[in-house]
């Protein structure tokens, strides 16, 4: 458009005003000029277009207008009135102006835009006036005029800025919309938006600016909806110069890119179709920074409520998946953030995101695996479906974390999704059904080593699936059915749990009693062990110690605060009154100056451990009525997802634990009547468990409840004469304790049965002989001396020295119980009658002990076959095995009868652990185990342990390997904390264990060939497997000691056999195998050994100071083989895989599994690892074996499952002749001759055989072999980082 040449004013120049308005100069006040341009306002307001002759005739006038006068006049109502005639003149004279300098007409347009401010105040007399002119310009476009100019882009900017600033929250939907059509008729029709202009629009939207003023961020988001489609092209280009090419320096918003990007995709995504492309080139940065920035802004682009990004642009969706693999910490921290609300917003998306969180929840920054477990917990709080198992999965790995702040987040987000959707039901069966798995996982944690994972599974136990602040019969409820869904070892976790805090309570108690004795050394000495104690059983022991010290200060202190803690710990405090008395405690030892109290906390969690929340006599009452419930068939059983009959068995299971733990919560009529009915049911294990709760809880029963006596004692005696092996064992045992009158009542159930004993019905035999044995140990001088007369004629003679049937010959090593013949399991109770007559006579005035370890160890030798006849089976033979093992093992428990025990007898029963049948290695070591942890077993015991290296199962090795760090920790603690312990340092410090273990292995029937090098690298690695765990820490010169103490042994003679040279020969080349791997393990052992080291008198014979043994055993390339490995011949091709085999043994390959990448454990490894000892016992993921710590469980499920197969084929590589016994020694003439005096053995019988090798392994446990290069792949593969180091 051309501008038109300047019309000239009608009558030569002369300026023409309105009807009634006189001229309008600077001569008159101000006053008068408003009032007189109020009328050419209205003038001009009533003129249109079609009025030629007025437009010609005020001309002039409006030319005058346009005068320096007016656009400059100080008073704002002049300059007001000046616009709106000016504005009219643009409408009646469109579409030429008037004016057609560019000069003027930039005045005039600046003037009219400053003019705009006046629409702010709303309240102003003159708004109506100031709003005309803002409609004037709007409808008639009239700033399209400036298009013309070369600077109009200052005019344009200027009004965006004026209009921008003025928009308020008073203004109408009219105003907004005028000024929408103003700034958008100028963007939709000019050429271009220019930078400076975007830039008066876009900072709005910046969040500082936008919280300022929400109007105007609502009026450029409208306005950049409505040009989105010219105004496109402007933002990419902008975006272009900045993200791309760098140029920040094009406008100020460079730095706000990120946040601006955010506000325009919420306000049409459409506006940033070209940028997007450029945030994909950014994602790839080399800028660590520059990637967080732009993660942030892609997650909340895609993780925006409505967003479709992801589907619309996959590929930068799966480039923003790939920082998840990021090298940046914070970039990944960013990524598992967004997870979260991605998560929640779309759920269409979690397929891609698990695999990428998977990797996460294995980062190596903590904060970042726990952020995972918050991002799925949240998603899953809000709803289930939101998780998939997979997700929910890492959840669960991650309670095992090596760190406690992510295994604490893991477990208490499991937690409250089991409470919400378990326990009460928001979402669902099926949604409960899905996570049903916590309950049992949340418990298994128990197992775990760190007290503060214990405590918090308390925490969650009383807070989230049983919540103690129910009403009582509602948690009673809750912990009834919980415990009937619980798996084994969930159950066996709870169980301990309520041991542990009834041993705190008995330990509270017992301090509480010594602070009423009077004040002594010794009684202060007792109370310090107490307050070391219970500090082992808090959080930070170190801090625990000293803050339990100052609390048995102010126990001193304070009477009513030891009166509190007494009631506390009561039998009898109920539930609400341990709520009480912990707050009543807590409130004395609150300080209000005080904002935290460390102290306090500590308190919190002794009274959290100690007060009875759950269980009280209302609890039991309640518990035994749902019993009733089930047992009527009158309760929710179905409902609640358990069987009646497995609801009847686990509450019986349930009330059995707690009667240990609350025995006189259960002393009412109503509850034994209860349990009578239970006694009654078919179900053997229900009756069994109730015998048990009368055991544990009927101490009154004779003296206050006489009805239910009479009824009880009849059921008991039936149950001990004709009930199943458990159930006679616990009616002995209750009426024992409970009667006082127990003397007739045993004598009433072992006449009848001692007189009734029969062999040739065997299946009748094992309840009276469990009856028989428990009744011998527990009334020793009643009825020790009848029994004597049973076991010689009848137990030895009749029973075991007889084999009535013939067994089956299917080869197995192992069956199921059920499949075991009556007569074997009658012959396996004879021997634990045995035993226990033995134990509760306690003394060997008869001689009958030494007779019953012949007739054991003889059963031993025959390897189960006592006769020699051949007639029992393979099985059947191991279990008699494990029976006689066991028998002498437990034996050893007792001192009068440890020190009858030969070396022998000792090395026959350790010789078990490595016996042929997976089964009995595994159950033998169990108990060996368990008699050691609790002390119960002599020291040399645990050298049994140093066999298991042979084990050709890696898993039972690896087992036997926790086996031995629990009980020296247990022997090591016990020493610290038990100052008399001191002086009986030979029988508990692990380290006087060396000498039994040398003594062992130098008598080992394998050992045949002391210079051979396969059987000394056996031995070497039995003994490391034992020297690897005492050796991990250099305590008190440790390794000097062993040193000194094996070379101590070198200068005696062996005591089982001193005069025979080739037995001396074997134990010191045992010595130098021993001194070798000491040396090489430590450089400490060469100090100085100041203590002098105690050997047994039993095991070896010291000799005068003239006999010196300074002979070296091992040969320099025996050391050297020993060190790296045995040469490997140079490759023949008829030698290929041909395994090369030693004479008179059998080849057992030891499992090889593929190393176990995931172990957060560290433990040391062998310093002699052999280069073709690829299946070293000392494997680091044996160290992982996750038995109970301080009872390894065996799952009898498990062990029928791995039942080994006999059947070996010659396809299998092994011949299907009978297995070559380890060592097969002959029986000594001595032991078969005390036999045949004791006419436990028929004359004649035959020779015997040693211990069995080792077996492989069960049939499922079989690994297949690798190579080397595959096992080298896996390992490799298992070693990788899962973390992509993109840049």
């Amino acid at each position: 458009m051309e501008f038109p040449q300047q019309q000239k004013p009608a009558g030569d120049g002369k300026i023409v005003y309105p009807p009634g308005v006189k001229e309008i100069t600077d001569k008159i006040s101000n006053d008068e000029v408003v009032k007189r341009l109020k009328m050419v306002v209205k003038t001009y307001m009533d003129m249109d277009q079609d009025s030629e002759e007025e437009k010609q005739q005020y001309l002039g006038l409006a030319l005058h207008l346009a005068s320096e006068f007016f656009l400059r006049n100080p008073n704002k109502d002049v300059r007001l009135l000046v616009a709106c005639c000016l504005a009219d003149i643009f409408r009646i004279y469109a579409p030429e102006a008037p004016y057609t300098s560019h000069d003027k007409l930039k005045d005039i347009f600046l003037f009219i835009t400053r003019q705009l401010k006046g629409l702010e105040d709303t309240k102003s007399p003159q708004f109506n006036r100031y709003f005309y002119l803002l409609e004037n310009l709007a409808w008639v476009k009239s700033y399209n005029i400036c298009f013309e100019l070369e600077d109009c882009n200052e005019i344009f900017i200027q009004l965006f800025k004026t209009l921008f600033s003025v928009i308020n929250n008073s203004h109408n939907q009219k105003v907004q919309m005028h000024m929408m059509d103003l700034m958008s008729s100028i963007i939709m029709e000019g050429d271009g938006v220019t930078q400076e202009l975007l830039d008066t629009i876009l900072i709005n939207l910046i969040p500082a600016h936008k919280n300022l003023n929400k109007q105007a961020y609502d009026l450029a988001k409208t306005l950049l909806k409505r040009t989105v489609q010219t105004i496109e092209t402007c933002i990419a280009n902008f975006f272009n110069q900045v993200l791309v090419m760098g140029k920040s320096s094009v406008s100020d918003l460079s730095e706000h890119v990120f946040d601006l990007i955010q506000e325009l995709f919420a306000i049409d995504p459409m506006l940033l179709t070209s940028v997007m492309p450029q945030l994909e080139f950014k994602l790839k940065s080399n800028d660590g920074e520059e990637r967080l920035a732009v993660v942030r802004l892609l997650a909340k682009l895609f993780g925006a409520k409505d967003s479709e990004l992801a589907s619309q642009n996959r590929p930068l969706w799966q480039c923003f998946l790939g920082r998840f693999n990021d090298i940046h910490v914070p970039v990944r921290l960013e990524c598992v953030k967004f997870a979260s609300h991605c998560l929640m917003n779309h759920p269409d998306l979690a397929k891609d995101l698990t695999e990428y969180l998977k990797v996460r929840s294995h980062d190596p920054e903590e904060a970042i695996r726990h952020d995972v477990i918050v991002t799925i917990i949240n998603a899953g709080k809000k709803d289930l479906n939101l998780v998939n198992d997979q997700l929910l999965g890492f959840v669960r790995e991650r309670t095992l974390d090596k760190r406690w702040r992510v295994r604490k987040e893991a477990m208490m987000g499991l937690a409250q999704l089991f409470k919400k959707y378990c326990l009460h039901h928001e979402a669902g069966k099926e949604s409960a059904q899905k996570i049903s798995w916590i309950k049992d996982k949340l418990l298994h944690i128990y197992y775990q080593n760190s007290i503060d994972d214990k405590l918090l599974v308390e925490k969650i136990f009383a807070q989230y699936m049983v919540p103690h602040s129910l009403d009582t019969e509602e948690k009673m409820k809750c912990l009834y059915y919980l415990y009937a869904c619980l798996d084994t070892n969930a159950v066996k976790a709870l169980n301990e749990m309520w041991k542990c805090q009834n041993m705190l309570r008995s330990l509270v108690k017992e301090l509480l009693d010594l602070h009423k004795l009077p004040v002594s050394e010794a009684n202060s000495s007792a109370m310090l062990g107490k307050l070391m104690s219970i500090a082992k059983n808090l959080p930070d022991a170190g801090k625990a110690q000293d803050f339990m010290k100052k609390f048995n200060q102010v126990l001193s202190e304070d009477e009513k605060l030891r009166v509190q803690l007494e009631m506390l710990i009561s039998p009898t405090c109920s539930c609400k009154q341990a709520e009480i008395c912990v707050r009543e405690i807590t409130r004395k030892l609150t300080f209000p100056k005080q904002p935290t109290n460390p102290f306090l906390e500590m308190v919190k969690f002794l009274l959290e451990r100690i007060a009875p929340v759950h269980i009280d006599s209302e609890a039991i009452s309640a518990l035994v009525k749902l019993l009733n419930k089930s047992i009527e068939g009158t309760a929710d059983d179905e409902e609640e997802g358990v069987t009646p009959d497995t609801a009847i068995r686990s509450g019986l299971e349930l009330l059995k634990v707690l009667s240990f733990t609350h025995p006189t919560a259960f002393h009412s009529a109503e509850t034994y009547e209860s349990l009578l009915q239970c006694l009654k049911m078919e179900d053997d294990k229900v009756a069994e468990a109730a015998i048990q709760i009368f055991r544990n809880t009927g101490q009154k029963i004779e003296t206050e409840l006489q009805q239910i006596r009479s009824t009880l004692i009849p059921i008991l005696h039936q149950k001990a004469k004709r009930g199943t092996p458990h159930q006679a064992k616990q009616a002995v045992h209750c009426i024992h304790a409970i009667f006082n009158n127990k003397e007739v009542q045993l004598a009433q159930i072992f006449e009848p049965l001692s007189r009734s004993l029969n062999a040739d019905v065997p299946e009748q035999l094992i309840t009276p002989l469990v009856s028989l044995g428990h009744i011998s140990m527990l009334a020793p001088d009643q009825f020790a001396s009848p029994m004597k007369s049973i076991v010689a004629n009848f137990i030895v003679k009749d029973l075991l020295m007889n084999d009535r049937s013939v067994g089956n010959k299917n080869g197995k090593l192992w069956s199921a119980d059920e499949e075991v013949s009556p007569e074997v399991l009658a012959k396996v109770q004879a021997i634990k009658l045995l035993v226990r007559w033995l134990l509760g006579m306690k003394n060997n005035q008869s001689k009958s002990a030494n007779s019953t370890l012949r007739l054991l160890s003889a059963m031993l030798v025959s390897e189960g076959d006592l006769t020699e006849q051949k007639k029992i089976s393979k099985s059947d033979m191991s279990r008699l095995r494990l029976a006689a093992g066991s028998a002498i093992m437990k034996l050893a428990q007792e001192p009068c009868y440890h020190e009858i025990i030969t070396p022998e007898q000792f090395q026959l029963c350790g010789l078990v652990i490595n016996d042929e049948c997976y089964q009995v290695r595994q159950i033998f070591a169990q108990k060996l185990h368990l008699a050691l942890v609790k002390l119960l077993l002599p020291l040399e015991y645990l050298a049994v342990f140093a066999l298991c290296a042979k084990d050709p199962v890696k898993e039972r090795r690896a087992h036997a390997r926790q086996c031995l760090l629990k009980n020296i920790s247990v022997r090591r603690e016990y020493i610290k904390q038990n100052p008399l312990a001191q002086e009986k340092l030979v029988s508990l410090l692990p380290e006087y264990v060396v000498p039994f273990m040398i003594h062992l292995l130098a008598h080992d029937p394998d050992f045949t060939k002391p210079h051979e090098y396969e059987q000394l690298k056996d031995i070497k690695e039995c003994l490391w497997f034992m020297l690897e765990v005492l050796m991990t820490k250099n305590e008190n010169n440790s390794h000097a000691f062993l040193r000194k103490m094996v070379e101590n042994i070198k200068q005696t003679k062996d005591a089982q056999c001193p005069e025979d040279a080739k037995a001396n020969e074997k134990l010191y080349i045992v010595c130098d195998v021993a001194l070798f791997v000491i040396a090489n393990k430590s450089t400490a052992c060469h100090l100085d050994c100041q203590k002098e080291p105690v050997l047994p008198s039993k095991f070896f014979l010291v000799q005068d100071k003239e006999f010196k043994n300074d002979k070296e055993y091992l040969t320099g390339e025996m050391r050297q083989m020993l060190l790296t490995g045995k040469p490997k011949p140079a490759p023949v091709l008829a030698t290929v895989n041909k395994t090369l085999t030693v004479p008179g043994r059998r080849i057992i390959q030891k499992s090889a599994t593929p190393p176990d990448t995931t172990s957060n454990t560290s433990t040391n490894s062998s310093p002699l690892v052999t280069a073709n000892n690829k299946n070293s016992t000392t494997d680091t993921s044996e160290s992982r074996a996750q038995e109970n710590n301080e009872n390894p469980v065996i799952n009898k499920d498990e062990m029928k499952k791995e039942e080994p197969s006999e059947k070996l084929t010659p396809e299998a590589g092994i011949e299907a002749s009978p297995v070559r016994r380890r060592g097969r020694p002959t029986k000594a003439a001595a032991a078969a001759a005390a036999l045949k005096e004791t006419g436990a053995l028929p004359a004649g019988g035959g020779t015997g055989r040693g211990r069995k090798r080792a077996s492989d392994v069960p049939t499922d446990s079989i690994n297949v072999k690798m190579s080397k290069q595959q096992q080298q792949q896996q390992s490799d593969e298992g070693t990788k980082r899962q973390i992509d180091l993109q840049r």
